[in-house]
């Protein structure tokens, strides 16, 4: 047998990394934070593996996930990138499209953030394709030539985009190019857009390009860094990075393609939940995770995450697969300022460097994490397992100089004011993705998780009619705990454009089988045999006219009326209607998964002996009181176990609180069920 029985996954968050060390034969898990290190990342993972004391040698499988490229574009710290294309279109990515974001729909004064490629960065060359994909004219491989000499020795550009028109169709002008400009210059990054995804329209398309060249020298250089520490460490497994919309993929794909991660830390709770949802049969599960600077959100529903297509970065579009997730400024590390004397929280986050107040970092600015600490929530001797003391008075008289006094009230009344504000702002993302979407958030249970998450899905529950709230085992690493059960996975895609009465079948089944075969061959590249590859296909379908579009799993046998039904089925489902308009097919879908090992949830042991809780003073928000809370330790409780709130379950690394007039019951896995009490 292997001494490799180690699986270790690590997930970077704005403030601290996670990491998860699971143990196959034994199934025994063990957590521990560190952290983060932003202006040198990969120290922060091996940082955390170091503070875990994990023996690399014995590790067969090393999972990452990371938002360092959300960040690069974010924080703009990309190299100078250049945008190669067809003459006369070179300023399709400039120009973008007319819209305006939502939370800027009122602002006259809204100007889109700076761009990623400035124009004298962007050059036409002469060749065309139709949009059949028909060659109009051929590519000048001088032209290309040409346009590279200038981006790369006038303009020093260390990145170059390649995105034609209608290349969806066809990607031989696009190879063209590309091996034109390699011979040429061999040492500059080139990011192709029929490498990147196959389908119809050209901004998006170019945007997702774009982002990719942008993006890839960062990532690049991140990966190889860290691959060198964990070497250097004795580590000598299999290496993959998690995707945006679940699974994962081997570090030298993820170096080719990092647009694919740029959501990939959120992902990895949402697979654990996924997984999750099914072990407790939970057909109905809204995520939960607030971390340190951000708060994200997703529905499951029978098992499986809604998923979207497009995904946005700043105002950059991409067309990824991602989980549709509803992100807002939110999180532990969140800042609580005044506006004209209204008190707000966020979206500026202190973030690692140098962290709330009670940190003892230099943070001035009170937090979330701060207010946490005044209400009694937080046990400043306890934090981190008591590896970090807090420093509970600096966060008092944070609060009290810069929100209390100003507003006229008691510091506990202020600490309460930011859990207030912080609500209201986490109820508009939820309704979001529950109400908007034709959800009743009432016949969901609510899995919290992140470091902050537990702190405050109780009092969401509380306000939106949500039945259950449930809080896994360490649920400040719970994402990292999900990247466990990752699959390998690939998404491939072609655009059909064409109505459902008309296509032809059997051709569509013929294109199935190419994409499939690109499947096949990219899990066969990252490991998994072709007789192992499960492939799921999918149609993206929308009524003649329509813009949006929804996604309907099909089977190998294609037929026009079963096509028809699953589409009006989830068209009613999500809008309540159904018409008798023609259909469109827009694109076809292929995903293919390699599946992986699953992580047992372990039942423990129940209880022998009466539980013993301490207790301390602590802020109610069932009675928006100080009052004395039973204060139970996450390691003492058993299934079976059950008691009414006010209550605080403490584990070091994440705190739940229960106000009164809810209850919690353990189930059993070890999982807090927080139901609201009916004898209350």
């Amino acid at each position: 047998m292997s001494d490799r029985t180690i699986r270790l996954a690590v997930d970077i968050g704005g403030t601290f990394v996670d990491a998860m060390e699971l143990d196959s034969r034994t199934n025994r898990v063990r957590f521990r934070k560190a952290s983060t290190t932003p202006a040198r990342p990969w120290e922060g993972v091996l940082n955390a593996i170091e503070a875990l004391g994990t023996d690399l040698s014995r590790v067969e499988l090393f999972i990452h996930g990371t938002t360092l490229g959300l960040n690069a574009v974010l924080e703009r710290r990309g190299g100078p990138t250049g945008i190669i294309t067809n003459e006369g279109f070179r300023d399709v990515f400039l120009i973008g499209r007319g819209n305006v974001p939502p939370d800027h729909m009122y602002d006259f004064q809204y100007e889109r953030p700076e761009s990623l490629v400035r124009r004298r960065h962007t050059a036409g060359v002469r060749g065309r394709l139709d949009y059949r994909g028909r060659v109009v004219e051929d590519l000048d491989p001088d032209s290309v030539r040409a346009a590279a000499r200038t981006l790369v020795e006038e303009h020093g550009v260390h990145g170059i985009a390649v995105c034609f028109l209608h290349s969806y169709l066809d990607p031989v002008h696009e190879r063209e190019a590309a091996a034109v400009i390699r011979e040429a210059y061999p040492q500059v990054s080139l990011s192709l857009s029929t490498d990147i995804v196959r389908e119809y329209r050209e901004y998006e398309r170019t945007s997702t390009t774009v982002l990719e060249a942008y993006i890839r020298p960062i990532f690049e250089s991140y990966v190889d860094e860290l691959e060198a520490g964990l070497a250097a460490r004795g580590f000598g497994g299999r290496f993959l990075i998690m995707r945006s919309g679940g699974g994962s993929m081997t570090s030298s794909v993820a170096k080719t393609s990092p647009t694919h991660t740029v959501l990939s830390g959120p992902a990895g709770g949402i697979v654990g939940a996924a997984y999750l949802a099914d072990a407790l049969q939970r057909d109905y599960l809204l995520t939960f995770d607030i971390g340190g600077t951000s708060l994200d959100a997703c529905v499951i529903e029978r098992g499986s995450a809604v998923a979207a297509y497009e995904a946005q970065l700043e105002h950059f579009p991409l067309l990824i697969p991602t989980y549709d997730i509803r992100t807002i400024g939110a999180g532990g590390g969140s800042i609580a300022w005044l506006d004209r004397g209204l008190l707000k929280v966020g979206p500026e986050s202190a973030g690692a460097d140098p962290g709330p107040v009670s940190y003892g970092r230099g943070g001035t600015r009170p937090t979330v994490t701060d207010a946490a600490v005044v209400l009694g929530y937080v046990d400043p001797d306890r934090f981190l397992g008591g590896e970090m003391g807090l420093h509970a008075d600096a966060a008092r008289a944070a609060l009290e100089e810069q929100i209390a006094g100003p507003l006229g009230l008691p510091v506990e009344s202020a600490a309460a004011g930011v859990f207030d504000v912080l609500l209201a702002k986490t109820v508009g993302a939820v309704r979001q993705i529950t109400v908007e979407r034709g959800h009743d958030p009432r016949v969901f249970s609510l899995l919290a998780f992140g470091g902050a998450g537990p702190l405050l899905a109780p009092l969401l529950a509380r306000e939106m009619g949500i039945r259950e709230v449930v809080v896994p085992f360490a649920p400040s690493g719970f994402s990292a705990w999900g990247m466990l059960s990752a699959d390998i996975v690939g998404d491939f895609s072609r655009t059909v454009m064409a109505t459902l009465d008309d296509i032809d079948l059997a051709g569509l089944e013929g294109r199935f089988g190419e994409v499939e075969a690109e499947a096949v061959a990219s899990l066969k590249e990252q490991g998994i045999p072709a007789d192992l590859a499960i492939l799921e296909r999918q149609l993206e379908l929308r009524y003649l006219g329509q813009e949006h579009t929804l996604t309907v799993p099909v089977g190998r046998d294609l037929d026009a009326e079963t096509v028809r039904v699953a589409f009006e089925e989830l068209h009613r489902a999500r809008y309540g209607h159904a018409m008798d308009n023609r259909l469109q097919i827009l694109n076809l879908r292929v995903r293919g998964i390699g599946r992986a090992e699953r992580p047992e949830l372990t039942r423990p042991p129940r209880r022998e002996k009466d539980l013993a809780p301490a207790y301390r003073r602590a802020y109610d928000f069932g009675t928006r009181t100080l009052t004395s809370f039973a204060v139970y330790d996450r390691a003492d409780l058993a299934p079976g176990d059950t008691f009414a709130g006010p209550a605080l379950v403490d584990e070091g690394t994440s705190t739940t609180v229960v106000p009164s007039g809810q209850r919690v019951e353990v189930d059993e896995f070890g999982h807090l069920l927080v139901t609201l009490d009916e004898e209350a």
